[in-house]
């Protein structure tokens, strides 16, 4: 059986969590179906979430549909979380990206698309809430079409569209009257009712010319639309010859057209209702024609990606993995410490997953999202999103909690990495959202009640030269049984490079100078997570130039702890520069509205790079500090009648200008030598053969 490995995205409040559970009940999963206002949604388990209305946590659920298996993520929407759906769309084979018909194109909307585009995700566009008064049609799909994606193709139509009555077609009929060709200039049996709804003893069939716009057949005409957009964007010459000869089967453009939508070369658009179920049979219909099932050969060795990880009843990981290649065992050792002690997809307990599958593993103690399991793959390293550019600080309502408080967060951060936790119980943020979720899931599953601390960005620091420091064994102070020599220097990323010959690594410790160097780097990641001014250390090269050892007597505690002596020094040599990070953004606004936007944006300090007029509107392209995205997001409605839309993407990192900010350190801290070893070694003491 194919199995098919789908995500639904959408930006917040969109229908997504809706059109899920209209799915598992037309996939015959559930027996009624749930209302996210309702709070009794099959995939919104957490009960923050059935308060809230919203998806925080990916959730997996399974339906079959024909010969196809489709195993369906429903992620969050709210751009808080945006972790949350990063981590899913590395395991997807397809995707469906919900737009609701009356808001129609939002800003998170743009950002999942252009990621789908960027990650070559084949998707679909459900056009959702056709039945609610406001919905669009034909103007949505221009808009779609002009700040989505070029490549949209609707496949259905709407009748009684923002009615409860509403009611979605397929362009592409099963039959025709024509004899299953589309023929230019010929008239075609469209399927619509003179009376709608019709009556009993009434409604007769009305009879269009496709060719003819003005014959009143809009199906005609939104179907010749497809067969001229389908040859614009994937055609061929076949097709091309035919549409110029006036006659498409109805067969070949169907055939055309779940190729091209799964090769990612057109997004089919679908309209529907999540609430009424109008258009769900189609869509359903469309997952497996119009999507690739998952790909991978269970013979080649073991390869798949952990993009959750969450715990059971007894407290021990349970690990959601994509398998891409191979076959997974119960009882299989993945390492030598690591046994896989049971396996579960949907339909319960199994022996085995295969290549394609999603299921979860039980056993993998220390397992982490992001983990490889077995050989490493490229889907399962991709970062499509940026990194959460705030921090706070949690403090407990009774400070004898916070040991209790600590572990809570550190299983948080299991299941969510950006998080970030530091020692000082300081985690990072996407926004303000987040902070009430942890609020309410550590009331609420630790019996912990907490407060924050102001929330702050979170800054980086870059190598402004390079420098150089060492510590040698038994002189100067060094108290360790090493000698180290380091040397920093910018870089365009991370690196670290052992440049000493291999008579100088204590192989009777590391065994070989590969093991030495990742044990080095661990260390030297751990380090550079506070420079000078607290803030990561990033786009740096370590260089080890020299190192020595006295066998028997040192151990790899002696360069555990004498690297960040040597590092910050050579760091602090070094200088670093703090940046601040740095959003990319795309204004869109009413014409009459773009001075006082202008202000804004330079009160905020943004550098507009790029702007668009025309008599009715204006697109604004530039860079702003992200801190002051707070300030501009706010202000935006009142600006332009609440039409003004920003859009903002990771950029990067740029100085900061005047004097630096500075983080308090929550290390050992190296920088003070004295009170690294006070706090290593509680006191120190020189060891002697």
């Amino acid at each position: 059986m194919t199995v098919l490995n789908l995500g639904i995205v959408a930006h917040v409040d969109a229908g997504k969590t809706s059109l899920t559970e209209r799915l598992l009940y037309a996939g015959g999963v559930i027996d009624a179906v749930g209302s996210v206002d309702a709070g009794n949604t099959q995939t919104d388990s957490l009960a923050l979430e059935r308060r809230r209305g919203i998806t925080i946590k990916t959730a997996v659920a399974s339906f079959p549909v024909g010969g196809t298996t489709v195993n369906l993520i429903d992620t969050p929407g709210h751009p808080d979380f945006i972790a949350e759906v990063e981590r899913a769309l590395r395991v997807l084979d397809g995707a469906v990206l919900v737009i609701s018909a009356v808001e129609g194109v939002q800003a998170q909307t743009r950002v999942l698309m252009r990621t789908l585009h960027r990650l070559g995700v084949p998707t679909l566009i459900f056009v959702n809430k056709i039945d609610r008064s406001g919905a669009r049609e034909e103007s949505l799909l221009r808009d779609i079409t002009r700040r989505l994606t070029d490549r949209a193709v609707a496949v259905s139509t709407v009748r009684g569209l923002g009615s409860r009555d509403a009611v979605a077609q397929p362009l592409i009929p099963a039959d025709c009257a024509n004899g299953g060709l589309w023929t230019a200039g010929e008239i075609c049996q469209t399927g619509v009712l003179d009376s709608d709804p019709p009556e009993e003893g009434r409604g007769r069939r009305r009879l269009g010319l496709l060719g003819d716009h003005e014959s009143g057949c809009e199906h005609g005409r939104k179907l010749e639309e497809l067969v001229a957009r389908l040859v614009e964007l994937d055609g061929g010459d076949e097709l091309l010859g035919d549409y110029v000869r006036g006659q498409v089967a109805y067969g070949k453009l169907r055939e055309l057209l779940a190729q091209s939508a799964k090769t990612g070369r057109v997004n089919p658009v679908f309209f529907g209702s999540a609430v009424t179920g109008a258009g769900v049979d189609a869509l359903l219909e469309g997952l497996a024609e119009l999507l690739p099932g998952a790909a991978g050969d269970p013979e080649a060795p073991v390869s798949g990606t952990v993009f959750k990880v969450e715990r059971d009843r007894a407290g021990a990981k349970v690990a959601y993995v994509r398998l891409f290649d191979g076959t997974l065992r119960v009882r299989d050792h993945l390492t030598k410490d690591t046994v896989v002690t049971g396996l579960e997809t949907a339909g319960g307990r199994c022996r085995q997953i295969r290549a394609g599958e999603i299921g979860k593993v039980h056993g993998l103690r220390d397992v982490r999202i992001g983990d490889a399991i077995g050989r490493a793959h490229e889907r399962g390293s991709m970062r499509a999103f940026a990194p959460p550019t705030l921090e706070t600080k949690i403090v407990p309502e009774r400070e004898t909690d916070r040991p209790a408080l600590h572990d809570a967060l550190t299983q948080l951060a299991e299941q969510d990495p950006l998080i970030n936790l530091r020692p000082d119980l300081t985690v990072s943020l996407y926004g303000e959202v987040q902070k009430e979720v942890i609020e309410m899931t550590l009331a609420e599953e630790y019996g912990l009640r907490v407060g924050f601390r102001e929330t702050t960005t979170i800054h980086v620091e870059r190598p402004r030269q390079a420098g150089e420091a060492g510590e040698t064994l038994k002189k100067d102070g060094n108290p360790y049984f090493a000698s180290l020599g380091i040397r920093v220097e910018p870089a365009d990323g991370f690196a670290v490079e052992l440049d000493v010959p291999v008579e100088q690594v204590p192989i009777y410790l590391f065994r070989t100078a590969e093991l030495f160097q990742a044990a080095i780097e661990e260390t030297v990641r751990r380090t550079l997570e506070q420079g000078l001014h607290g803030w990561q250390v990033i786009d740096v090269k370590v260089t080890v130039t020299h190192c020595g050892y006295a066998a028997p007597l040192t151990t790899p505690a002696d360069y555990r702890k004498l690297l960040p002596l040597v590092l910050m020094a050579a760091l602090k040599r070094a200088g670093t520069t703090v940046c601040e990070p740095i959003q990319r953004f795309e204004l869109d606004g009413p014409a009459d509205t773009l001075g006082p936007v202008l202000g804004m944006l330079g009160k905020v300090n943004a550098v507009p790079e790029r702007q668009e007029t025309d008599r009715d509107a204006y697109v604004i392209g530039g860079l702003i500090p992200a801190a002051r995205l707070k300030e501009l997001e706010p202000a935006l409605p009142g600006l332009t009648r609440g039409e003004g839309v920003v859009e903002t993407t990771f950029a990067g990192y740029r100085p900061v200008a005047g004097a630096p900010p500075t983080r308090a350190r929550s290390d050992n801290n190296p920088l003070d030598r004295e009170e690294y070893l006070l706090r290593v070694e509680r006191r120190v003491s020189v060891r002697t053969s």
